[in-house]
Order: C-alpha cells, then sequence, then structure tokens
C-alpha cells in the first residue's frame, strides 16, 4: 500500500488524482469492453445515450455541456449515433446550425437492456467495501466533488480547448 501524504508526495504515483485516474480507468474498462462487445458503440457514445435517457429532447449543446465534453466531440459523436439510428437529430428550422437530439426506439430499448449490466458492475465493484464504508465513501465523493468545484472556480480561468490539450498531451 502507498502511503499517501497529499502535503509530502514523492512520486506522481502517490498523488491522490493519480491514483483515482487509475482506479476510473480500471473500474470503467468493463463497460467500455462491453458497450463495443455486445453494441458496437464507445463508453462516449453510451454516456450520450444515458444523458438523453434521462433528459427530454435537448439541443446538441446542451448535450455537450451536460456529458462535459466539448462541442466538435460531441458533434461527432451525435453523427456516429444518428448512423446506428440510436438518436435522432432534428435541425431547428430558424437556426440550421442547431439541432434537437433524442433517443430513437431503438436507443431507447439498448439504455433499457445495458443500465441494468451497468448497475450490476457497480454493485459487484461496491462489494469491496461495507454498506457503512459505501455510504462514508459517497459522503466523501460529495466533498471532494465540492472542494474540486471550488478549487476550479478560485483558478478563475477560461475553459480548456479539449482538441488542443489532447494533441499536446505527452505521457
Amino acid at each position: 500500500m502507498i502511503d499517501i501524504r497529499p502535503d509530502q508526495p514523492h512520486a506522481a504515483s502517490e498523488l491522490f488524482l493519480y491514483r483515482l485516474s487509475r482506479l476510473q480507468a480500471v473500474a470503467v474498462a468493463p463497460v467500455g469492453r462491453l458497450c463495443q462487445a455486445r453494441y458496437g458503440i464507445s463508453r462516449r457514445e453510451w454516456r450520450l445515450i444515458v444523458m438523453l435517457a434521462r433528459h427530454v429532447p435537448m439541443l446538441s449543446s446542451e448535450l455537450a455541456d451536460l456529458a462535459q465534453l466539448d462541442r466538435a466531440r460531441t458533434s461527432r459523436i451525435i453523427t456516429a449515433l444518428v448512423e446506428k439510428k440510436l438518436i435522432a437529430r432534428v435541425v431547428i428550422p430558424s437556426d440550421r446550425r442547431q439541432a434537437r437530439v433524442s433517443l430513437t426506439e431503438r436507443g431507447r430499448a439498448l439504455y433499457d437492456e445495458f443500465l441494468p449490466v451497468v448497475i450490476e458492475l457497480n454493485r459487484q465493484l461496491l462489494l469491496a467495501l461495507e454498506p457503512h464504508e459505501v455510504e462514508q465513501l459517497d459522503a466523501l465523493v460529495l466533498r471532494l466533488a465540492d472542494r474540486a468545484r471550488a478549487n476550479l472556480q478560485a483558478l478563475d480561468l477560461p475553459k480548456m480547448d479539449r482538441s488542443q490539450a489532447e494533441s499536446r498531451r505527452q505521457f
């Protein structure tokens, strides 16, 4: 076990955010593999399907914001999902640059079929913890999310252009 001392890390692998990122990567891998193997969709495509299943038809820009993806990437994912007949895109006549997107019957059926699988994967992961630890973890995650939002606001920086950030990534 690594000794986490947030005030004195000796390597990147000791940083909480690094360890959280590694956990997230391994924990969501089964979802991504099942998405691809069973339905021929990516994890990001699944993410948009989930967002559309929980909300009324919305503008593609609203969907991008809700999914926390840049608009260009969201547009590409929407195009792929339209081609797969999982979502419908309706252009707004008064502004042809905008479109409302919603799940098709096929998209809803995929969601209804796959969501219980994802719920079970989550349940299996949390079996590593006792019920009271799950409650504690939930409370801690909420506190960390609040702190992360406060840290972001304190920086007062413009939103990151994710398309450029990905091309600059060196590690």
